[in-house]
């Protein structure tokens, strides 16, 4: 598949979102089942993120991410996925079973927020799978923060309803599975300073290469080069946002389901660089990953895909548990066997 007729498709998905017609929510949700089988990545529009919500987002990443290195380390959460992650101490790689050359050398730093256990009253939850969130001392930070948090929380429960009926499933059925889902804000920040001159060696590189853990992400990106997805024939592709569109692709919980007709598709993020220097890169993924204790089995409808050879049945906190042992422990995910498998064969 060369560049050229390599292509995300782009589904404007307002009306689930303002209330459309039984026959727009259906053509919607035709679109949604033939991007997730074709690409597993979408161009959404219509989602209805104020751009007041998105530039308070963009001015809270600045200004956390402009404090100086040691400060940030003082809000990093040891053992949790909260909190600050400073340059080259994980390797995403790793958490899609492929051993990486130097191990630890994604230089992306992120700062992490998420749905608390303690937020949640009526169910007892495990601190463990949810986290405290840690706050960073920067004026207003927490305010445009949990703005955007909130919204694209709801998209992603959109979209979860749009593929209950792409898949003709019963409307709650991912109600179910997400009712007190271990949602987490990843903001992320490519960390090499901008409009400086470099040499790439050959094995930095902005983000390795990995799917996503959960059921869906949503992900808020500047426009700069840099997010490559892998299509069926093995090729890497960039792909950049459209105006005022979110990226959307699936996690692997949702591939399981579908015994991968939908797609978990593996992507990364090369260095931003144009013309020899480094350009400034932000992104901000929220991943809807379900609940801790729900399990996850193949749908009956599907069983009959990949040559029949349906996933085991997992629960989502032993997944997610895998695969940040892999990403942030530096411990190689050995259950992510498809996953090695399409990198195997990818070009570099």
């Amino acid at each position: 598949m060369s560049e050229s007729t390599f292509t995300v498709p782009t589904v404007d998905i307002s009306a689930y979102v303002t209330g459309g017609s039984p026959q727009a929510r259906a053509d919607v949700a035709a679109q949604i089942d033939n991007a997730c089988a074709s690409v597993g990545f979408i161009q959404v529009t219509g989602h209805g993120i104020a751009d007041g919500t998105i530039d308070g987002l963009k001015s809270a990443m600045d200004d956390f991410f402009g404090l100086d290195l040691d400060t940030k380390k003082t809000y990093r959460v040891e053992g949790a996925n909260r909190g600050y992650t400073a340059p080259k101490t994980e390797s995403l790689r790793l958490s899609a079973g492929v051993e990486s050359a130097s191990r630890m050398n994604d230089f992306f730093e992120a700062f992490n927020i998420g749905v608390e256990a303690r937020s949640i009253t009526d169910v007892d939850l495990d601190e463990a799978d949810y986290g405290i969130n840690l706050w960073p001392g920067v004026d207003g930070y927490r305010d445009r923060v949990e703005a955007y948090f909130a919204e694209a929380r709801r998209v992603a429960r959109t979209l979860t309803t749009i593929f209950a009926d792409a898949l003709g499933l019963e409307p709650e059925f991912f109600t179910k599975l997400t009712d007190h889902s271990i949602d987490v804000l990843r903001m992320n920040n490519y960390a090499l300073p901008p409009g400086t001159d470099i040499a790439l060696d050959g094995d930095l590189t902005g983000m390795g290469e990995h799917t996503d853990f959960g059921l869906v992400t949503v992900l808020w990106a500047d426009q700069v080069a840099g997010l490559q997805v892998l299509s069926a024939d093995g090729v890497w592709h960039e792909v950049s946002p459209a105006d005022g569109a979110l990226l959307v692709n699936l996690g692997d919980l949702t591939a399981r389901l579908t015994n991968d007709r939908w797609l978990s598709t593996l992507h990364r993020v090369k260095p931003p660089v144009v013309d020899g220097t480094v350009e400034r890169r932000r992104s901000a993924a929220l991943f809807h990953d379900g609940n801790a204790d729900a399990v996850i089995s193949t749908l009956e409808s599907h069983l009959g895909f990949d040559n029949g050879l349906a996933y085991e049945p997992i629960r989502v906190t032993d997944h997610i548990a895998a695969k940040l042992a892999g990403s942030r422990g530096g411990k190689l995910n050995v259950g992510a066997v498809r996953e090695a498998a399409r990198l195997s064969g990818a070009a570099r």
